[in-house]
């Protein structure tokens, strides 16, 4: 059996949060249900340090991560079936897939207490960042509609008329 993966045994950046973010979002993944283990020999990654390989994240403890990234890989994983979920990965970039994972991750940096500027860092997200936070920060929520189509949560006329949590509240973290 493997040690569990902890912030303090990983290297993180500091630009984004360092240790104390990454200190945050872990245990809130293993809380949903998402599990984040070591490289060790797969390589199969689409971010340094990063990769998404039979639904779990894996990461390379001595690359400097964004923790920012924990959540939005976390994103493409929760978004799928419970049934595809067992066998994701490694991510084909895919314009759905990342709109999806994006507003899921935004949704997740609130309670892992991750400022958007943590989230939607500089070093990601092919020179978007500025243009999501805004995005984001104004209630556009690229991606989120998806979401509702998961059942995961509701747009605003259906919160209110049904009773339901509005995005960036998720009725559920796992499709």
């Amino acid at each position: 059996m493997t040690t569990p993966v902890t912030a303090p045994a990983c290297t993180w950046r500091d630009e984004g949060g360092g240790e104390a973010a990454a200190a945050r979002i872990l245990p809130f993944l293993e809380e949903i249900g998402i599990e984040v283990d070591w490289i060790g020999a797969h390589k199969e990654q689409l971010l340094d340090g990063l990769a998404i390989v039979n639904g779990r994240i894996l990461i390379d403890p001595d690359t400097p991560v964004w923790p920012g990234d924990l959540l939005h890989e976390a994103g493409h994983i929760a978004a799928v079936t419970a049934e595809d979920r067992k066998t994701l990965g490694p991510i084909v970039a895919d314009p759905t897939d990342e709109m999806v994972a994006i507003a899921w991750s935004y949704a997740a940096s609130l309670p892992c207490e991750l400022p958007m500027k943590h989230l939607f860092h500089n070093g990601g997200y092919r020179g978007d960042s500025a243009k999501l936070a805004t995005s984001f920060a104004t209630g556009h929520y690229i991606g989120a509609p998806m979401l509702g189509v998961y059942g995961m949560t509701a747009d605003l006329r259906t919160a209110l008329a049904e009773g339901l949590p509005a995005f960036p509240s998720l009725s559920r973290w796992l499709r």
